[in-house]
Order: C-alpha cells, then structure tokens, then sequence
C-alpha cells in the first residue's frame, strides 16, 4: 500500500468510509489534502435513494471540493461512470499519484495510467495503523449494515491487519 499525503477520492469509498467510521474525519488526519471532483461531489448531492452520507459531506469543509467541470479523455470516460473518471482525469491533470477508488474496473484504470490506489479499506487498514481507530472488524461490520459489498478477499486482506 503506497503512504501518500494527499489523494483524489470517489463516492463509492466517501460512502463507504462514513458508513465505516460515522463520519469522513479519518481522511483529515490521513491526507494533507482529500481533493473531490465536481462529478463526485454532485454524485454524492443526488444522494441516492436515500440521501445517505449527503450531511457528513457537506460537514467536511476541509475536503478540496472542486467547482469546475473536467474535460475528461475519451478512453477513460468511455470505460467508466462520471465519478471514476473525473477521479482519474484530475489525478493525471493534478499531477496527484494516488486515487481513492473501490470499484474494479475504475481501478484498473488508473492503474493502466500508472496512478498508484487506495480504496475504502485500504484506508482503514492505514487509519489502524497510525492508531486512528481501534477496529477494522467493527468498521467493515458498520460497512456491511450499509450494505456495502465487499468481496471475501478485500475482507480477509483487511482482518489481516486487526
């Protein structure tokens, strides 16, 4: 796992993270700085069917919310949803070596763009790490409740480092 100081995140982990933790106050004390495309900050708005994490977002006023729209190279938007490819266009425009994504192919993108990743567990297994919270086991538990899928392989990788 690459330690980073600042990262580009989508919604899928932003969801995940406060299903986790209650709140996205984790990625403050992790990253230097947590940016967010406009295209994930307007998913995220829509919120759903249920409104979910809309509070804890607009509550983080230290995340780097971006306001424009980004002009996003055909291969990448034609391989992924808005989200994941704003994501990975800021990165490259940014020049930021490290993208928050959970969805498969989103990471497989941004690898083939020579991005280095993170995802929603991966930054509970760092926030552990630097003693920011006291169970892994207990965030996926909280995570699941949300119905967040996690594969039984991200599962185990995570248990791990309990």
């Amino acid at each position: 796992m690459h330690k980073t100081d600042e990262i580009i995140i989508n919604t899928g982990p932003i969801i995940a993270l406060v299903a986790a933790l209650g709140d996205l106050q984790v990625l403050q004390k992790l990253y230097r700085r947590v940016l967010v495309p406009l295209e994930v900050c307007q998913e995220i708005e829509r919120g759903g069917n249920d409104g979910y994490a809309i509070p804890e977002f607009q509550a983080a006023n230290w995340l780097l919310k971006c306001h424009e729209p980004l002009k996003i190279l055909n291969f990448i938007s034609n391989s992924l949803d808005l989200g994941e490819a704003a994501v990975i266009q800021m990165a490259l425009n940014e020049n930021v070596k490290t993208v928050c994504i959970d969805e498969a192919i989103g990471r497989r993108v941004a690898r083939l763009n020579g991005l280095a990743l993170t995802g929603s567990v991966g930054v509970l297994i760092r926030a552990k790490k630097e003693g920011l919270i006291d169970s892994i086991s207990e965030a996926i538990e909280c995570m699941k409740a949300r119905n967040i899928w996690l594969s039984d392989r991200v599962v185990q990788f995570a248990l791990r480092h309990e």
